[in-house]
């Protein structure tokens, strides 16, 4: 590894990931590092929805507008990771319908599209939808994929020249007088130390970023707020439904390809919680009551698991659910701030803006160091998406199910899956059509050396059965492809049960229920992975 960087970029989430892009695409020589995984904090744990801004439009119009245009950007540069279902805003009997004027007019002002239907006309393009609704608005909302989005930008960052660190985790923010000069890591896995220095860190790990400022010495007032989901066995919708009001919990329903997620609630947490969410059963029972309101079949529809993300407000604020606050973005140059050169934290923001943070922090980065090098990231397609491959007659073409599975995650990175043997073709993952040959594809080339980080970029273990008959599999070709040995194999596969038990605890009943108890008769009474030497917590 380089002991000097131009850029050492802490937090590999979306933000992160994308910083770490348009860096190396300026010529930057640049670090990111990770304390675990890529997506394992916020940006792994959002209901997938590419905003079209009109959820903000009344109460922060600027971010609105910010949301349309790189929802339009985003569409043209990584389009294997976005599916364009269009959303409704829905008004029910006990809401305001003047609302939906004040939603339409701020939606036009932002420059969304913003189209008033009947009430027969929303229920005849969205079936489930409260046959009870009263007034109706159409906008370009979409669902994303924010694993492979995440991916392909840490691809594309690698391609040009990027270095990227996982399990790595800053320990110190090393000093020189008033200015920042690189960091301390230690290594999750083995506890190893090292140093790196750089010109520039960016600080973009979100939430845990203020304590990342704080090691500088520096204070980035933060709110953490905790917002519970809930995943749905089974794609109810086909639109983005949501309840056209002032932003309140269960007021929206994303498809995610072959589930559905339910969002969500909005609680101010203490900081020293933010690694350890758990979904209460108040909250379970807030997203099912009104949830249901929206779509009446979320009340007896299976519930896969329930989840929770903490979102990075920026704010001194009393507001006790942090809705209140701008999601706008929020640079800061803590040389003109804090006396301290050296360093940019890039936070605040949503997913569906991360490319403009990562563009406004590159840009200051590079002015710092004297670089005057333009952005090109709104304009170069993300590896994955460099044509269209529904249009176009030179993309790989696949005639097996799995494989145009598989395409919807990858785009144009497809084509290095092997398809030479009939193993390769073989189900992993039955739920969501991964094969052998796939599992090979995300060892050799996305870093996947767990059956977590595999979850992650191909969506083992995320379908109906939760990892059920999939875990295991995946686990030997971990064993046979990956340099596991089977000791660690097994350690693996009883951390990754353990984890999918973690998220269907809170719903464990009913069809849930029977289904956690088969897993555990596979796993505890088929693989033994329940005895002294791997327990389940």
């Amino acid at each position: 590894m380089m002991e000097h960087y131009d850029v050492i970029i802490v937090g590999g989430g979306i933000t992160g990931a994308g910083t770490a892009r348009d860096c190396a695409m300026r010529g930057l020589s640049t670090l990111l590092v990770e304390r675990y995984d890529f997506t394992s904090g916020a940006t792994g744990r959002n209901h997938g929805l590419m905003h079209s801004g009109a959820r903000y439009a009344v109460t922060d119009n600027e971010s609105a507008a910010e949301c349309m245009r790189e929802n339009l950007i985003l569409r043209h540069i990584a389009r294997h990771c976005v599916e364009e279902t269009d959303g409704l805003f829905i008004s029910l009997p006990d809401d305001d319908l003047e609302y939906q004027s004040t939603l339409v007019a701020a939606c036009r002002r932002a420059g969304i599209r913003a189209d008033v239907i009947s009430p027969e006309e929303a229920k005849a393009i969205e079936p489930v939808v409260n046959p009870e609704l009263i007034g109706a608005v159409r906008v370009p909302d979409c669902s994303i994929d924010p694993f492979s989005l995440t991916t392909a930008n840490v691809i594309d960052a690698r391609r040009h020249g990027a270095r990227t660190l996982t399990y790595h985790e800053v320990v110190e923010v090393l000093l020189d007088g008033t200015r920042v000069v690189g960091v301390k890591l230690r290594d999750n896995n083995n506890g190893a130390l090292s140093t790196v220095y750089c010109d520039i860190l960016i600080n973009a790990a979100g939430i845990w970023g203020t304590l990342i400022a704080r090691m500088a010495g520096v204070k980035v007032g933060m709110l953490p707020a905790k917002g519970a989901l809930l995943i749905f066995a089974n794609r109810l919708n086909n639109m983005v439904i949501n309840r056209c009001r002032q932003p309140s919990n269960a007021d929206i329903l994303v498809p995610d390809d072959t589930v559905c997620v339910l969002g969500t609630t909005s609680n101010r947490v203490p900081l020293d919680t933010i690694d350890d969410m758990h979904v209460t059963p108040e909250e379970i029972d807030i997203l099912l009551r009104d949830g249901a309101h929206l779509v009446p079949r979320l009340a007896t529809a299976r519930i896969l698991r329930a989840y929770a993300g903490v979102r990075p407000l920026v704010a001194d604020d009393d507001d006790p659910t942090g809705r209140s606050i701008s999601r706008g973005i929020v640079l800061l140059d803590h040389a003109t701030r804090d006396g301290l050169d050296g360093f940019i934290t890039i936070t605040g923001g949503k997913m569906m803006t991360y490319r403009l943070m990562a563009e406004k922090a590159t840009s200051l980065a590079c002015q710092k160091l004297g670089r005057n090098v333009e952005c090109s990231t709104a304009s170069l397609p993300l590896p994955g998406s460099e044509v269209n491959l529904a249009d176009s007659g030179n993309g790989p073409r696949y005639t097996i199910t799995m494989n145009k599975a598989a395409q919807e995650r990858h785009g144009t990175l497809t084509a290095e899956i092997s398809e030479a043997t009939g193993m390769e073709n073989r189900l992993v993952c039955e739920c969501e059509r991964v094969t052998v040959g796939e599992v090979k594809f995300a060892i050799e080339k996305l870093g996947v050396r767990n059956l977590t980080n595999l979850r992650r970029r191909t969506r083992v273990g995320m379908g109906p059965c939760q990892g059920k008959m999939c875990a295991i599999r995946a686990a030997s070709l971990l064993c046979h492809n990956g340099g596991v040995d089977s000791r660690q194999s097994l350690a693996d596969l009883a951390r990754f049960v353990d984890e999918r038990w973690k998220g269907m605890r809170p719903v464990a009943w009913g069809s849930t229920l029977s289904e956690a108890q088969l897993t555990q008769m596979i796993y505890n009474g088929l693989c033994g992975i329940n005895d002294k030497n791997f327990p389940l917590k």
